[in-house]
């Protein structure tokens, strides 16, 4: 029998502690992803759907944008993968009852979680201007809605249309398209709070904000550096190629202030010595940096390769690709030859001996990769730290080669294709002279707002509409407090959504709420069943089919609504045929092949099982469109974070029955919770130090000059062994703590990953 949804708000008060787990996966991942997809979707649509997940004819899972390999396994899914279709995919349906029986102001109040189990959303609903309660509305009306608001500004930048990594390249390229004709550059995305410190970085230094590595160079690499980066939680499938990479002799150095289960140990559940046996030890060194370290590490680690070569002169670095291929070497040299050492480890928490050992396992290896993830990214100094890695790199040729190369990891399932379709609110003017050139219009050249912009501009009042293709942008962005008053301010929100989230209680004077499918559903148009493409975190392209029915027949695609209510606002201002998008997706596809660079030929590479890898100068052929036509080593200057007495920085972290702001559970088996969320890891030291102990509970305030403190009231404190001097808390609950002010430099991405904070014994209990 399928569950129903809950009824009840579930809170911590029978929340559990057990604490962290050291090994990933094995028996208990493959139970904890079937019992849920068993009980939610039944055996027979689970067995359709689980055996369909990323294999060559079937659907992208959309949980993380970890590329497929060639040979695939019968189960090439991972435990979130299989939560994550599980939560796409239920046969739950929100009835029509429930918007009479719940107010806006309702909604509100729920949590993510309660919000997610009400299952999916099955037909467009309204709410009106001064009204509590939306209201189901037909396709028409609501397009109506929608078109009348949009044509009602003063202008087209008073409308910002927000885009989440969940959307296929196909529904980003008319996406971008309409809101183009419309007449404006507002393209925030989930990119903006994610790797836009790395696309800034590595466009810079190397000329591409992309991997520089294939999915085959992991097992052939000698040394894998993991920076930031959670993969037992975040992307589990990279678990079986690391441990592909250790069968094959390679070492691997993990850099975190968390120790995380799936960088200790691994048991693959795919093979015998996973299930019953010790299973893979994966990190042969753990770094435990402290918060806003990697910067200085990382330079602390050139200093010493750099002395290597000046003791022993020709014999380290790869002379030969530095004097052809880069440019700046010498101030590089000169930014880390005065590197103070009471300074670098007051920075990063490691002592002499544990960066002397980083430098040598460095030297070591012939192949190099250095993967990182947000834990890198969400920083002031992010962009810098970086260009460190590129600098590593660089020194021994270890980009454009076999078995090494930079390797951010995307989070969501596309994002990295939503880019590359251009959404993005500042894409060059090639992209826009092609768009130009092929639909007869002259797209606005003016930069748009990103994501926090975007908020400061509805705080002005100067944005007006607020559209999400996807996404839960009140929950994802910094500074919760301050995003939903703005979004409060608007005059309509539109949401295009699957599931129940809080931006759907968080809206404009007026609202619409429009459900799409899922990625794991049938795609039938006019001219039949329809596939979509999607780019992976290494620039490799294929295509994602659906395979079981739709939940309802009132549902229509993402590219269906943004094409109709481009026809709905735009008539025949633009000789543009959306019409002809709909009907048939590979009229899209002929327009991308003719827009987008590297993308010749689309159709035909896509309808190849194994699809295509988009070309990338700096991978394939040690060429580099920066400024100097070179890759560039940078000098880099970081700043000490300077605490007062009591404070400590706080980074704000995913649950391992999470994805984004999607909460599959209230549980964290690795890190031993359960049953909970409301809660702060500390170091017991840290804590004792305050007076307090594990299981008190105490208020988190954070701190920014010259305004309020922001608190999260009424918290757990785990005792838990992160690096001294730092903090952790679940995101999207603490993001209240990340003031929207605190941006990293050149990118503007929130910085929530060093937020100043004060831990003190709850209110209610002084």
């Amino acid at each position: 029998m399928v569950r129903k949804p809950p009824v009840d708000d579930p809170n911590d008060d029978a929340i559990e502690v057990t604490g962290l787990k050291n090994w990933a996966a094995g028996l208990p991942g493959v139970l904890h992803a079937m019992r849920p997809a068993l009980s939610a979707m039944g055996v027979a649509r689970t067995a359709k759907l689980l055996t369909s997940i990323n294999q060559k004819d079937g659907f992208d899972c959309m949980s993380c944008a970890w590329p497929d390999p060639g040979r695939r396994h019968s189960a090439e899914f991972c435990e979130n993968g299989a939560k994550a279709v599980t939560w796409e995919a239920t046969p739950i349906t929100v009835p029509r009852e429930f918007w009479a029986e719940h107010t806006v102001h309702d909604l509100a109040e729920k949590s993510e979680y309660w919000l997610g189990q009400q299952g999916r959303l099955t037909e467009p609903v309204y709410k009106a201007p001064g009204e509590d309660h939306y209201r189901p509305v037909s396709w028409d009306e609501a397009f109506a809605l929608a078109a009348q608001a949009l044509n009602g500004l003063d202008h087209p930048d008073q409308a910002a249309f927000y885009t989440s990594g969940r959307a296929s390249n196909e529904a980003a390229f008319v996406y971008q398209l309409f809101v183009r004709a419309f007449g404006t550059n507002n393209l925030p995305d989930c990119s903006n709070m994610c790797h836009e410190s790395t696309g800034t970085a590595m466009v810079e230094t190397i000329g591409v904000g992309k991997s520089t590595i294939t999915y085959e160079d992991v097992p052939q690499a000698d040394l894998i550096i993991i920076m930031g980066q959670n993969p037992g939680t975040n992307h589990p499938r990279m678990l079986s190629a690391l441990e592909r990479a250790k069968h094959a002799g390679a070492s691997i150095i993990a850099v975190n202030p968390l120790p995380e289960a799936g960088l200790i140990r691994f048991k693959n559940p795919q093979n015998v010595r996973g299930v019953i046996g010790k299973g893979t030890t994966m990190a042969d060194q753990f770094c435990q940096i402290r918060l806003g370290g990697d910067g200085p590490l990382l330079q602390a680690v050139i200093q010493r390769v750099l002395a290597a070569e000046d003791a022993a002169p020709g014999t380290v670095l790869d002379h030969d690709f530095i004097e052809q291929h880069t440019s700046g070497l010498e101030e590089l040299r000169a930014s880390v030859a005065d590197l103070d050492d009471a300074a670098v480890h007051a920075a990063t928490g490691l002592t002499t001996e544990e960066i002397d050992e980083f430098a040598r396992r460095y030297l070591a290896a012939d192949r190099v990769i250095v993967t990182w993830a947000m834990g890198l990214t969400q920083h002031t100094q992010a962009v810098a730290t970086i260009k460190e890695i590129i600098n590593l790199l660089l020194l021994r040729g270890h980009i454009g080669r076999p078995g090494a190369g930079a390797s951010p990891i995307r989070g969501h399932s596309n994002v990295q294709g939503d880019r590359t379709m251009g959404i993005w609110e500042k894409m060059p003017e090639s992209f826009m002279d092609g768009l130009a050139a092929e639909f007869g219009f002259e797209p606005p050249r003016k930069h748009g707002f990103d994501s926090v912009n975007a908020v400061r501009a509805m705080q002005r009042g100067d944005v007006r509409f607020w559209m999400s293709l996807g996404g839960n942008f009140v929950s994802a962005i910094s500074d919760t407090g301050a995003a939903e008053a703005a979004l409060r301010g608007t005059a309509m929100t539109v949401q295009v959504s699957t599931k129940l989230n809080r931006s759907h209680g968080v809206t404009g004077e007026a609202a619409l709420i429009l459900p799409t499918i899922g990625r794991t559903e049938i795609d039938r148009q006019a001219s039949g069943e329809q596939f979509v493409t999607v780019e992976d975190t290494v620039c490799a392209v294929h295509a994602s089919r659906g395979r079981v029915e739709p939940v309802a027949d009132t549902l229509l695609s993402e590219v269906a609504i943004v094409s109709r209510l481009a026809r709905a606002t735009l008539g025949d201002r633009q000789p543009i045929d959306w019409a002809a998008f709909e009907a048939d997706y590979r009229t899209i596809r002929h327009h991308i092949s003719r827009v987008v660079p590297g993308c010749e030929d689309y159709e035909r590479k896509v309808t190849d099982a194994d699809g295509f890898v988009l070309p990338h100068g700096a991978r394939d052929s040690r060429t580099f469109d920066t400024a100097t036509g070179r890759a560039m080593f940078t000098a880099n200057r970081f700043e000490p974070i300077t605490l007062a007495p009591g404070r400590l920085l706080l980074q704000t972290v995913r649950s391992h029955d999470q994805f984004n702001t999607t909460i599959y559970s209230r549980n964290d088996r690795y890190r031993g919770i359960k049953s909970g969320r409301d809660v702060v890891f500390v170091h017991p030291d840290d804590l004792a130090e305050r007076g307090l102990a594990d299981g008190d509970l105490v208020d988190v305030s954070s701190e920014w000059p010259d305004q309020p403190d922001r608190v999260l009231r009424g918290f757990r404190a785990v005792a838990f062994p992160t690096a001294r001097g730092c903090a952790a808390a679940y995101f999207p609950e603490a993001n209240v703590l990340v003031p929207l002010d605190s941006t990293a430099r050149d990118s503007n991405t929130p910085v929530s990953k060093a937020v100043v904070v004060r831990i003190e014994p709850a209110a209610t209990l002084r």
